[in-house]
Formats: C-alpha cells, sequence, structure tokens
C-alpha cells in the first residue's frame, strides 16, 4: 500500500504492507537510525517518535495508521530550538543517559511540555512510565525537565519567566 504521512516536516510516500510497523518504516525507507528497536512490544520506550503531537513507540504503530499523519523523530527534533532548551536542561541537571533511550527521553520530555508548561513532579514522572531504561535516576529525570522547562519559558517570554 502506499502511505502519505508528513515526516520531520517534509511531506513523503512509503510503500509498505498494511501490518508493517512504523519502526520498520522510519529504519528501513528512510534510514532513520536515531528511533532505535527495543522490545517490540512498546514496553521499553527507545523506539517512541512524536505522531500527531504524542509520544508513541512506532514499534506499535501499523503502516495504516500512518497515512496522513505527522512524525517527528529525533532527528527532526534535533533541528529545533525545543530540542536544545531540553538537552540543555538536562546537562544543568546533571542527567547523563546511556545514548540507548536519549530519543525515547528527549520526545518525551517535549510532548510534556508542550502540553504542560512548567510540569510538577508526578506529572514528569507520569510522562516517563512507558521509558524502561534506567540509566537515570527518577529524581535526575525530574530537574532536567525542570530545567528544561525553565530554559524554554526564559528562551520564549524572556527573563522574568
Amino acid at each position: 500500500m502506499t502511505i502519505n504521512f508528513i515526516l520531520n516536516g517534509e511531506d513523503v510516500i512509503s510503500h509498505a504492507e498494511a501490518d508493517e510497523r512504523l519502526l520498520n518504516i522510519l529504519r528501513g525507507s528512510f534510514k532513520l537510525f536515531g528511533t532505535k528497536t527495543g522490545c517490540l512490544s512498546g514496553r521499553c520506550g527507545v523506539c517512541f517518535v512524536i505522531l500527531n503531537s504524542k509520544a508513541v513507540p512506532s514499534c506499535l504503530v501499523p503502516a495504516f495508521r500512518v497515512r496522513n499523519s505527522e512524525i517527528i523523530t529525533i532527528e527532526g527534533f534535533s533541528q529545533t530550538d525545543e530540542y536544545q532548551d531540553i538537552v540543555t536542561g538536562f546537562s544543568r541537571a546533571g542527567l547523563e543517559c546511556c545514548g540507548y533511550c536519549d530519543s525515547g527521553k528527549i520526545l518525551a520530555a517535549s510532548v510534556l511540555l508542550d502540553r504542560i508548561p512548567r510540569p510538577s513532579r508526578d506529572e514528569i514522572l507520569a510522562a516517563f512510565t512507558g521509558i524502561r531504561c534506567r540509566c537515570t535516576e527518577p529524581e535526575s529525570l525530574v530537574e532536567g525537565v525542570l530545567a528544561a522547562a525553565d530554559i524554554r519559558q526564559r528562551r520564549l517570554y524572556g527573563r522574568g519567566a
């Protein structure tokens, strides 16, 4: 089947079987390897992408669901100011990820901050329940997201934010 969708801001067309997974389309057809292969059951979060403004495990999304959607991978997101806000916030908080889960944590943080500009500790922890990699302690993750939220607010609204 032919699937039209927006990938990292570009209109694209992919040819895939209806039950082929988005993860395989991104890695195979578009050579976007920032979307990692992990558990293949939606439990680890290393294959997260932003699909229509929601962080989702791409290993669970069948090709037919992608039609007319907007998908952002870490490769596309890394070109934005929002990406810089998050990685700077993570760095300031001393948050070090293993490299395998980075993209999932960054994209999950972005979706959270888009939805809730100043999230609470509980909201932050809830946003990361789908990412099983335990390379970072929960409190470090909370501090990293709070720092990223502050950086984003200052960038958007100036010093008094």
